[in-house]
């Protein structure tokens, strides 16, 4: 059943990031060639601005989960109850909180950004993108996390694509026909407050839960520490955009937001992975499998390295072409930035490696034990992009996500190695050596290819080359130099007489 559970949950999580990559390229496309670069990159602000609160999801929806795990695997309903009882109310103050702060920025933001769009439809769309997050916290959220634990995560993402796909057919409809950005955004909020409720009535139709149990104590004992995690981690996600909408332009903002597109669309791709996994992980962990948990945890490892090296190095050589590509015949901003393309690739790219390494913490619940490291990175990253920004812009903000994302990323393998799984760190160095061989491989055998006009018919060739390049010389290297590990990863992803999975 974990198998068959990891397979469905990676499939539908994979279709659901394809759908959201589709429709997060279509529609900035179509809003900045209908409105304008200035109205995609308020858009985008806003959107950030209210993401603040999505740190208090994530923070303590990964302690949920972690705490869900042993009684999940008990079946044990009442603790359940006990814990999504928690979860709930936690939950349900966020969302008032948020109320009251999408309240203040739809006063306060328009008369601090410089703009020309009108305060009253500003305000119009402050409230708008924080409908669907309020609908959220108040009544999915806390399902989600259940969904999650119990690796039947395939169910959210079902619900997802259907709402995206819809929300994308509504919204390219709305803005062909000439309605405002208001109303698109106003139509996406009210499909999207369909997840909610799906989530809801799935639950409460298959779960035997007591929503009515009056708690003695508190049932999840590290929330404030995945809770401090996470605001960390949002600060990291998240600086580069507000930085540059307090200390640069909106237009800056927008040529951010289309590289962060690819880049960001690659991470939640790989991420799909990480969902699938971490689960079962969890599970595992909570079990005491230890030998089945060092083979599969060494599977994942050995995956995301080479998907990220691979995808990755084909993204450092496509990102400018594409730009090139998508923003034809847009004159309002210079979008070719070359030294800020191949940085926040990089970035990103060691924010993904750590992938395996996070996700066995959060399934071990070493939430405390790692905070001090997440509040550090944050740090690094604030104060090395506001020393930067002025004088270097776009490249200022990218270098100093780079170097804090460089730090916890080898922290996390560090700490990996000395509390929980108590492998050697070479382990870990090893990989990082043939991912950089791997990346200078791709680049230096791929620098030929060279995009022949800015269409579309003439990237996706140019994509095609470069990728069969980069996929022949990934697989080959890792097979060199992981022989013995892509043989046993095959064993077990593969041959159920070998695996417990």
């Amino acid at each position: 059943m974990r198998r068959k559970k990891l397979l469905f949950n990676t499939g539908t999580a994979l279709l659901a990031q394809l759908v959201t990559l589709i429709s997060g390229f279509i529609l900035p496309r179509l809003i900045i060639g209908h409105y304008g670069s200035e109205v995609n990159g308020l858009v985008s602000s806003i959107t950030q601005f209210l993401a603040f609160f999505s740190m208090m999801e994530m923070g303590v929806g990964a302690v949920v989960r972690a705490a869900l795990y042993k009684p999940l695997a008990e079946n044990n309903y009442e603790n359940v109850s006990k814990i999504l009882i928690s979860s709930k109310k936690y939950f349900q103050k966020i969302g008032l909180l948020l109320c009251g702060y999408s309240v203040i920025l739809m006063v306060y933001f328009p008369l601090a950004v410089d703009h020309g769009i009108g305060y009253i439809s500003t305000a119009i769309l402050v409230v708008a993108i924080a409908f669907q997050s309020i609908a959220n916290y108040m009544m999915g959220i806390t399902y989600r996390q259940l969904l999650n634990a119990d690796q039947l995560a395939y169910i959210e993402y079902g619900i997802s694509i259907f709402t995206t796909i819809l929300n994308t057919i509504a919204s390219v409809v709305l803005i062909k026909i000439g309605v405002s950005i208001e109303i698109v955004k106003l139509v996406a909020a009210c499909v999207f407050i369909l997840n909610p409720l799906l989530l809801k009535i799935y639950v409460n139709r298959h779960y035997d839960l007591n929503f009515k149990l009056k708690l003695t104590e508190e049932p999840i004992k590290q929330k404030w520490n995945g809770l401090a995690q996470h605001i960390s981690t949002y600060i990291l996600k998240h600086t580069d955009t507000l930085i540059l909408t307090w200390f640069s332009t909106l237009e800056n903002v927008s040529i951010y937001y289309v590289y962060h597109l690819v880049t960001n669309g690659l991470q939640q791709l790989i991420e799909t992975v990480t969902v699938g996994v971490s689960s079962l992980l969890g599970d595992m962990y909570a079990r005491k499998e230890e030998k089945t948990l060092q083979d599969t945890f060494s599977v994942y490892e050995l995956i995301i390295h080479c998907l990220v090296t691979f995808l990755y190095s084909v993204a450092a050589v496509l990102i400018l072409p594409f730009v090139a590509v998508y923003t034809k015949g847009i004159r309002d901003a210079n979008y070719i930035v070359p030294v800020f393309s191949i940085l926040i690739v990089v970035a990103n790219a060691a924010y993904c490696l750590r992938m395996p390494y996070n996700a066995m913490i959060h399934a071990a619940g070493h939430f405390r034990e790692t905070q001090t490291s997440a509040i550090l990175e944050a740090c690094i990253n604030v104060i090395i992009s506001v020393l930067l920004v002025r004088r270097f812009g776009l490249v200022g903000v990218a270098l100093g996500t780079l170097i804090a994302m460089l730090y916890r990323t080898i922290y996390l393998a560090w700490y990996l190695r000395s509390h929980i799984l108590k492998r050697q760190f070479s382990i870990y160095v090893k990989h990082m050596l043939v991912d950089i061989l791997v990346v200078l491989c791709i680049w230096f055998s791929t620098r030929w290819i060279a995009l022949g006009s800015e269409s579309w018919i003439s990237w996706i060739w140019m994509a095609i080359k470069v990728t069969v390049i980069a996929f022949m010389e990934s697989v080959l290297l890792n097979t060199v130099f992981y022989r013995k590990m892509v043989k046993n990863s095959i064993d077990l992803m593969f041959k159920k007489q070998r695996s417990k999975i």
